[in-house]
């Protein structure tokens, strides 16, 4: 597995300076004028399990083992019943392989493979709903001091989207304490590689939140609901299909989260409002749309 990274805060930050994230590119800006900009690369990378090929993701390149591992948990692929025995990267040929102690069959559902809602390329199956079908989220509480709290370090990270932009950043979270910040082209691309973490440390889910910079869309909430997570956060808003399957679930869904603001559209009842929002400093609001928070 690649090495961890230590900051202050983080067990594994955002590194905005490593090396081939990004590429400077010359342009031009509305007055003709030369500029210079750290554009985010982009690179296939093929995941296998096992021998045969699941999907061809679009990445940014960093911690390509747990975005397949990731990827292949949370789409049902590998279970707890199941047992990894190596996960290979190969940096030539852009692969992936991740090996299990017994070899499965996944060739119905690659029938039905689809395309995700969102940006990069990313890919979801026709019965993704099926493993939601046991879930029985945690009814851990959490308090509205530690959104508060995470909001205001989450946002103020160096980050490659403070670097360069066109890209999304998914948190784990424990208490006000932000854990591990993973970032990517795509939003589900960023939680996958929370799940692989997640997966190769023995991270327990139950007392844990998950903050994304992105949309609370169905694929943002049925990711984090197989992984046992039973908060899921950010400053960005909701898609009708993700609220319905958060309530169907029991997972509570909190987005809007901008200064003192934030809506809960699913799951309230876990919430203890131990702050008083006047405290907390507040962000502008925007104007110009109908209904903007």
């Amino acid at each position: 597995m690649a090495q961890l990274e230590n900051s202050s805060n983080y067990v594994l930050a955002p590194s905005p300076g490593r090396k081939g994230l990004t590429r400077a590119v010359q342009g031009f800006d509305h007055n003709g004028n030369a500029v210079d900009l750290n554009v985010v690369e982009e690179r296939p990378l093929t995941i296998y399990l096992n021998r045969r090929e699941i999907v061809t993701a679009m990445t940014i390149g960093d911690y390509p083992e747990y975005l397949a591992l990731g990827f292949l948990r949370n789409q049902g692929m590998l279970t707890d019943k199941d047992v990894v025995t190596a996960v290979d990267f190969d940096a030539e040929v852009e692969t992936v392989v991740v090996r299990t102690e017994i070899e499965t069959d996944h060739e119905d559902k690659l029938a039905k493979k689809t395309r995700t809602s969102g940006c990069a390329v990313g890919t979801v199956f026709g019965d993704m709903m099926a493993g939601l079908e046991g879930v029985a989220l945690p009814q851990t509480p959490v308090k509205t001091s530690d959104l508060y709290a995470l909001a205001a370090v989450i946002n103020r990270t160096p980050s490659l989207y403070l670097e360069a932009g066109a890209i999304h950043g998914t948190v784990l979270c424990h208490g006000d304490r932000p854990l591990v910040y993973m970032e990517d082209v795509g939003r589900h691309n960023a939680v996958d590689k929370i799940a692989g973490w997640m997966l190769s440390e023995g991270i327990t889910a139950q007392d844990k939140i998950l903050y994304t910079t992105g949309r609370l869309t169905s694929e943002m909430v049925i990711k984090t609901a197989m992984m046992g997570i039973p908060v899921l956060a950010s400053r960005s808003g909701f898609t009708a299909w993700g609220v319905d399957i958060a309530q169907q679930v029991g997972l509570t869904l909190i987005g809007r989260m901008k200064g003192q603001r934030f809506v809960c559209l699913a799951g309230e009842h876990r919430l203890i409002r131990d702050a008083d929002p006047k405290a907390v400093a507040d962000e502008p609001r925007k104007t110009g749309r109908k209904g903007a928070a």
